[in-house]
């Protein structure tokens, strides 16, 4: 069960960033995402917020584009992206179960 808002840390640890890398992704890319803040000024991001930041993660690091070439394809193609991290994401599962499976053998 998906929860309704995360902390910029569990955002970080759910990518496997650090929060630096994660803050700075909320200020560059802020028109794809909808933060919001606690009164405190906490950032609280939501589960489509979590699937945008693995998406940059995806175009940052696999991909290896710029800040800018991220944003751009974000913008003029979203959908192909998404669909390529959630691929990523089904193979990634079937291999943790694949060593899992090869574990108890």
């Amino acid at each position: 069960m998906s929860k309704l808002f995360y902390t910029i840390g569990e955002t970080a640890e759910i990518l496997g960033e650090n929060v630096s890398a994660v803050r700075y992704w909320s200020g560059y890319f802020e028109k794809f995402l909808k933060t919001s803040r606690t009164t405190r000024g906490d950032r609280r991001f939501t589960p489509e917020d979590i699937e945008t930041f693995k998406q940059i993660h995806f175009l940052l690091k696999e991909r290896g584009l710029t800040l800018e070439g991220t944003a751009k394809q974000l913008a003029a193609d979203r959908a192909s992206v998404d669909r390529r991290v959630r691929a990523l994401e089904s193979l990634k599962t079937i291999r943790e179960q694949l060593v899992e499976i090869r574990k108890g053998l």
